[in-house]
């Protein structure tokens, strides 16, 4: 495998929105960000990834953009993005930007143009289409609800939306419009920034025929997953767009995929693959359910450390997947994959200890590391999050009560993780002077950055020592390269895998205890180190390995021994 320089890093995604304000309107902005590099520095943060900055008219908050070349007044400037790069250049770190070119805003001025022409060049920017016997094209059902096809005014046509009808598809189909896509990559990367994370990038490829599908629900529709999942050809896309562009920069590419077809991992993320690699959502698919949050089903924790470790196996020839807990489209992980009886500091760390420290690229998302969780509401209308209202709403008609209803809100919403970060103890949780543009979690008083600070048995500074483990001289190798092996998989509740060198020598043991009551587990060595535990029994564990070759892990409990 080709050694990049991307390999061990490690990545944090920034929410500018919810991340701080220092101009007082309320937003997180450019300043902010510049202002806490030295924090991300300290974390060990290598890459970070800016979500949208771009100018836009936040219908999907800034995933529908209306010019590309533009920062939006709400951040920031040009200046100061430029300011940003240069400041994160000299501390040794890397930014990333989100890069969405599936689709764009109605407000673009291509789209703009196409509706004032719909018979001119800019109508093939986008996917101008006929529709059938008066009704739209096909009976796609769009990622947020209703039909993926809205009326052109003045004529016949519709065009197509994945997303929501402010943000149309554009035509990948159309070489014009990949090169000016290609353009404005490039004008970016030749700024400096150093790669992209990718959204969506999957639905770009299109079947042109639009066939409808059996209808899935009562609206008579069928969700437009169903024609990505079938159309074949997007390869030749993504390899295009790699050769024009990321490729000659040696840019690092992260890319957002769902239903890839089986036989596409390589391609995807190989040696000479699309991407340098790709999110790891496997254990976030459990939950979902064909018709909505309304109906998701619980997993078991079997189920979930399965997946992760099948996952695992499944890359390691291949390359490297981006592992995550949480994202900006995700609830918070605390609240997601911890039972109630570890939904405690000791329980966030071990989650964060079984991520980590996983073969491939750890991406944190703000405030995971202070522990920050789901944020109850009391009314439907105290969200922002246009998926977020289009799923109660699918509650509400599949016959769920209100109450229900919001309570798969606070499960799986993606406000969640969209709430301001959660700075100090202080007004708004020090994210703004003034009122935030989200409610902040009200458990900010007790969850925040300057109450961990320099508390040594925080979740902040067990982060801090998980990555400076991850990244040390002596195990960076072995974290990096060395092979992934599934351990007591029998085990009730136990989550644990060596890691192993090749090159290097090192065996590393990871075990956590995702369970209620103690667990020991036999080892075959009693000279085995322990290098962090998230308690305080480091001693306590080695004197055991030495007399009884046995590692007793507490509930909620995590260990990381060389062994």
């Amino acid at each position: 495998m080709k050694r990049k320089w991307w390999h061990d890093k490690v990545a944090y995604q920034i929410y500018p929105k919810s991340f701080l304000d220092t101009n007082g309107d309320g937003i997180g902005d450019l300043r902010g960000i510049i202002s806490k590099l030295d924090y991300l520095k300290e974390l060990g943060i290598d890459i970070v990834w800016l979500s949208p900055i771009y100018k836009s008219p936040f219908v999907d908050q800034g995933y529908d953009i209306s010019d590309y070349y533009k920062i939006a007044e709400e951040f920031g400037t040009m200046e100061e993005f430029d300011e940003l790069l240069e400041e994160a250049k000299k501390r040794d770190m890397y930014i990333v930007m989100d890069l969405v070119v599936n689709h764009c805003s109605d407000q673009h001025e291509w789209f703009q143009k196409a509706l004032a022409d719909p018979e001119g060049e800019y109508a093939d920017y986008f996917y101008f289409i006929k529709g059938k016997d008066g009704k739209a094209p096909s009976n796609y059902r769009s990622y947020f609800g209703g039909s993926a096809w809205e009326p052109v005014p003045g004529t016949d046509k519709y065009y197509l939306h994945m997303f929501a009808k402010e943000q149309p598809d554009l035509n990948w189909e159309n070489p014009k419009l990949r090169q000016e896509i290609y353009k404005m990559i490039n004008w970016w990367l030749d700024k400096g920034l150093a790669g992209f994370r990718i959204d969506a990038i999957i639905n770009i490829k299109k079947d042109l025929n639009f066939p409808s599908f059996e209808p899935d629900g009562p609206d008579g529709l069928a969700t437009c997953v169903k024609m990505v999942e079938e159309v074949q050809g997007v390869g030749e896309l993504l390899e295009d767009m790699k050769h024009a562009t990321f490729e000659k920069y040696d840019a690092f590419t992260v890319a957002e995929v769902f239903n890839m077809k089986d036989d596409e991992l390589r391609e995807f993320i190989g040696e000479d693959g699309h991407f340098s690699t790709m999110f790891d959502f496997s254990a976030h698919e459990l939950s979902f359910s064909e018709h909505g949050w309304y109906d998701s089903r619980e997993v078991g924790f079997a189920e979930w450390r399965d997946t992760i470790f099948a996952s695992q196996k499944e890359v390691e020839d291949i390359g490297f997947k981006a592992n995550i807990i949480e994202n900006h489209d995700e609830p918070r992980g605390a609240s997601r994959f911890l039972p109630k009886y570890a939904q405690n500091e000791a329980g966030k760390k071990m989650l964060a200890t079984t991520s980590i420290l996983l073969r491939g690229i750890p991406f944190i998302y703000q405030g995971q590391e202070i522990g920050m969780t789901n944020c109850r509401r009391n009314d439907i209308s105290e969200y922002d999050d246009i998926s977020t209202l289009d799923q109660y709403s699918e509650a509400l008609r599949a016959g769920c009560t209100k109450e229900k209803a919001l309570e798969c809100c606070y499960e799986n919403s993606r406000d969640n993780a969209r709430t301001p970060m959660q700075w100090s103890a202080e007004k708004n949780a020090g994210f703004s002077d003034e009122t935030p543009w989200l409610a902040l979690n009200p458990n900010y008083t007790e969850i925040n950055v300057e109450e961990q600070e320099h508390r040594a048995d925080s979740v902040l500074s067990y982060y801090r020592k998980l990555v400076a483990l991850r990244k040390d001289p002596e195990y960076k190798e072995t974290f990096t390269y060395g092979r992934f092996i599934p351990e007591y998989t029998d085990e009730e509740k136990i989550f644990a895998f060596r890691r192993v060198s090749e090159t290097g020598g090192k065996e590393l043991l990871v075990a956590a205890n995702y369970g209620e009551e103690d667990r020991t587990l036999k080892l075959d060595r009693a000279d085995a180190k322990v290098l962090l535990t998230n308690m305080d029994i480091c001693e306590e564990m080695e004197k055991e390995l030495r007399e009884k070759q046995e590692l007793t892990i507490p509930s909620c409990g995590a260990a990381v021994l060389l062994l």
